[in-house]
């Protein structure tokens, strides 16, 4: 039993991460963001990603990344000081916005 309910945390835990994430206030917060990925997340040119339709953990991770350095190369020269203006709440709302897309 004691494993079933570890288990169950162990599943259940990263949803309760991301939960936090409003995705009004991530609209309210994305009109830099449009300036590569576009007004409806959608890249306005193949060098950057469309972050439409993208789970927010996977969002998340990735701000959290340019942010502390771990993901370098690539974008890394427009992505770090972008991410570094954001808190944990703005990385929240930005990834429950883009992830709500269809």
């Amino acid at each position: 039993m004691k494993k079933l309910l570890i288990a169950s945390l162990i599943i259940a835990l990263p949803s309760f991460a991301f939960a936090a994430g409003d995705a009004a206030a991530g609209k309210a917060k994305s009109t830099i963001c449009a300036t590569c990925h576009g007004a409806e997340g959608i890249a306005i040119a193949p060098i950057y990603p469309n972050l439409k339709g993208q789970k927010a953990p996977y969002l998340v991770s990735s701000l959290k990344a340019y942010k502390s350095g771990q993901r370098k190369g690539g974008m890394s020269a427009i992505m770090v000081p972008q991410a570094m203006t954001l808190s944990d709440a703005d990385m929240a709302d930005l990834a429950a916005y883009y992830s709500e897309m269809k």
